[in-house]
């Protein structure tokens, strides 16, 4: 069978000042598209910079990745905000990393929600329209879920001309109802390489995965994520790039 093209994404630029969090430099090389951190939930104006230079250094596609203003819940907590409040406060952040990229001449390419904002929008159709319209001022694709019923969000996107891209993950099990499995949950999140690999190669292979609750459920994603502040997302990617 052969395989679907699809492309490694990873959380990177997630430092901040004199805190280091990843393996920026040796995780860069092993990916094909690099969500960087906007200053909201991790990093700061040099380290997003810095992040940016070692993308372009790797011919690595750069994505914006905005959060809830929750820095020191790094982005994994509900805030709550209005509609305006929450598109002005991606367009802010969204905006800043743009700026940096277009200083080094380069394009951003996409943006991908952070943590429980990411988690929200999912359960919230007015919320992700508010994401939409906060990436619909950047006329660039918005990253997202892939879902058993991903239609509500095409439409909710087409409305606004805002392309989505699905994702599916390789370090984290999902739910029968096609949601991630909370981090709480034991297993939530996959360690082992092997785990890993067989999980992604269900998924380019046959479009579908087992669910922590045993359920098998349709994955049609676009691109594979591997969470940069998983502890060994390093060999992870290593052995992912043996399958790619």
């Amino acid at each position: 069978m052969s395989k679907q093209v699809i492309t490694l994404n990873c959380d990177m630029g997630e430092s901040y000042g004199p805190w280091v969090m990843g393996n920026d430099s040796q995780v860069m090389p092993l990916i094909d598209m690099a969500n960087i951190a906007c200053g909201f939930h991790a990093s700061d104006p040099k380290t997003m910079a810095d992040t940016v230079k070692l993308a372009i250094q790797h011919d690595v596609k750069i994505g914006a990745h905005p959060s809830y203003p929750d820095l020191l819940g790094f982005g994994r907590r509900t805030i709550a905000m209005t509609s305006e409040e929450l598109t002005y406060s991606l367009i802010y952040q969204v905006g800043a990393l743009k700026a940096i990229c277009e200083s080094f001449n380069t394009e951003l390419h996409y943006i991908k929600p952070h943590g429980a904002l990411y988690n929200d929008m999912l359960n919230d159709h007015s919320l992700f329209e508010s994401v939409v319209d906060a990436a619909s001022c950047f006329a660039i694709p918005l990253m997202m879920l892939a879902h058993p019923n991903n239609q509500p969000f095409l439409d909710i996107a087409d409305r606004y001309e805002v392309p989505l891209l699905f994702e599916a993950f390789a370090d984290r099990t999902y739910m029968s109802n096609g949601m991630l499995a909370p981090r709480s949950e034991t297993g939530a999140v996959l360690t082992e390489s092997e785990a890993v690999i067989s999980q992604v190669e269900q998924i380019i292979q046959y479009g579908k995965l087992i669910t922590l609750d045993g359920e098998v459920i349709q994955i049609d994603a676009d691109t594979i994520c591997v969470h940069g502040d998983n502890p060994h997302a390093l060999k992870i990617l290593e052995d992912l790039r043996v399958i790619f």
